[in-house]
């Protein structure tokens, strides 16, 4: 007997090895495709032709095609989703109720909306607040009078309601602007200035009472930043740390401060702001094993393009290869300058497009647009720094007008859910961009985008099975195999 089922759980194991081992086979499998282009009324939109694959051993050098290989597998797919900042939250309550329960729907739920699951927060105010407040009295380094009441009229609420739509879960993170201006070298809590040695203790306690505060009002918080845009002198709300600094702050307050306060678990995110010097920042925080313990992640934003130059992916590639136990998540990004002219301009969902493909292959593991919900102006916005969100609220009349941005980001976050892996997706020419994930319940979804002016034919190639589709000019769609 003890022979038999030894025999038994060795065949059961074996089997149960080999079907893990099996290699993907895209025979009999079916690809349903989703489409948003221009100059058509396809937005997200279900095509009626569902695509089957054929044997196609070796494709020629004349013929395009997408090369997707399931058995490549790389970083977890974490969430998608937008800020739900100040401005967000009072634009929302301008809305009349059914167009609240729309921009709900349209954001959060997972059958007909795109299904956010991701979302960022402001501790204090940011420029996206209506002005500049505080959660404390002016010279309280005891913190005695922290009081988050100004939240609760307008964000609390909102982000309630978010993580209803949501489903119940919301994977949140929360981010200073600037600590109180009594606490900085420059006495404001606009135009940049340091934090003063003296006040680095009583604001890392600051992290942990706004924390605490909010979960006590029943928002729990999954993780936070060190400090927005922490090289950036702004008119509105900012603070200025070197690397150096931050590294410091992290290893001797922040990081210590949390494990104190019982948040050890809370999820730490570094730099927070643009492509450009991530990686002296990522190297200069992680190489010091006393701060780096303390770090999950290194955030960053798309704004290098301020400078005139492009989006920097290589330096997301180098950082991922550098430090491969660290994380990537994209933390901030959103079209700049509003203007009511070019809410339709189809370059807007195009520039989202291009980053989170190149983002994602860079090994970004979440992606958080700014913004979810602005007026029609851009704001509200204490400084008149306007920007473009996917939706914007008309609030004289309470309609919600979508810029085809929403419907680029939705190509992704509708169909690439938490948990799926990352697999190779590799186009063989570089009009097309794309990525690939393997879902959670084995569905592989598939995005081509093509930005350029004609429509391309091309082969979705899987293990010498391909299934052959036209990406029309300007376009990005979804490819969903099962």
């Amino acid at each position: 007997m003890p022979f038999i089922f030894a025999l038994v759980t060795l065949l059961t194991v074996n089997l149960a090895y080999a079907q893990k081992k099996a290699p993907y086979s895209a025979k009999n499998k079916t690809v349903t495709v989703y489409l948003t282009a221009e100059n058509t009324e396809f937005r997200l939109t279900k095509q009626a032709e569902i695509l089957h694959f054929t044997d196609k051993p070796q494709p020629v050098e004349t013929e395009v095609a997408v090369f997707v290989d399931p058995s490549k597998t790389f970083q977890t797919m974490l969430g998608i989703g937008g800020a739900l900042t100040d401005a967000s939250a009072e634009t929302f309550y301008k809305l009349p109720k059914d167009k609240q329960k729309e921009l709900l729907t349209a954001y959060y739920d997972k059958d007909k909306g795109i299904g956010y699951t991701l979302g960022r927060t402001n501790i204090q105010s940011c420029d996206f607040s209506s002005s500049s407040y505080s959660y404390v009295k002016d010279g309280d380094a005891s913190l005695k009078s922290f009081d988050i009441g100004h939240d609760t009229k307008y964000r609390i609420p909102f982000i309630k309601e978010v993580t209803a739509a949501a489903g119940g879960k919301l994977t949140l993170f929360v981010s200073p602007w600037s600590p109180p201006g009594w606490m900085k070298t420059n006495g404001d809590v606009l135009h940049g200035g340091e934090l003063k040695p003296e006040f680095d203790q009583p604001w890392a306690n600051f992290y942990v009472k706004f924390i605490k505060a909010y979960e006590k009002a029943g928002i729990p918080i999954w993780g936070l930043t060190v400090q927005n845009e922490p090289m950036a002198t702004q008119t509105w709300e900012s603070c200025i740390y070197t690397a150096e600094e931050e590294r410091d702050f992290i290893k001797n307050f922040l990081g210590p401060t949390l494990t104190k306060g019982g948040f050890a678990g809370k999820k730490l995110i570094a730099w927070d702001h643009n492509r450009d010097l991530m990686y002296q920042r990522a190297s200069t925080i992680l190489e010091d094993p006393a701060a780096a313990k303390y770090v999950w992640g290194i955030g960053y934003h798309w704004y290098e393009t301020w400078t005139g130059a492009g989006m920097n992916f290589e330096n997301e590639r180098k950082v991922a290869q550098s430090f491969p136990n660290v994380k990537l998540i994209f933390t901030e990004g959103c079209p700049e300058q509003f203007s009511f002219n070019k809410i339709s301009d189809w370059s807007l969902g195009e520039k989202y497009g291009m980053s989170m493909i190149n983002d994602f292959n860079a090994g970004t593991v979440g992606w958080t647009d700014w913004n979810v919900l602005l007026d029609e102006k851009g704001g509200p916005n204490h400084v008149g720094n306007f920007c473009f969100a996917p939706i914007h609220a008309d609030t004289k009349t309470g309609n919600l007008m979508y810029t085809n941005s929403f419907y680029y980001i939705g190509h992704f976050s509708k169909f690439i859910h938490p948990g799926a892996k990352r697999i190779v997706s590799a186009a063989s020419r570089d009009m097309l961009l794309s990525t690939a994930y393997i879902n959670p319940d084995g569905k592989l979804a598939v995005v081509v985008m093509n930005k350029t002016d004609k429509d391309i034919e091309y082969y979705l190639w899987i293990k010498g099975k391909a299934a052959k589709t036209t990406s029309p000019a300007h376009s990005i769609a979804t490819l969903v195999v099962e």
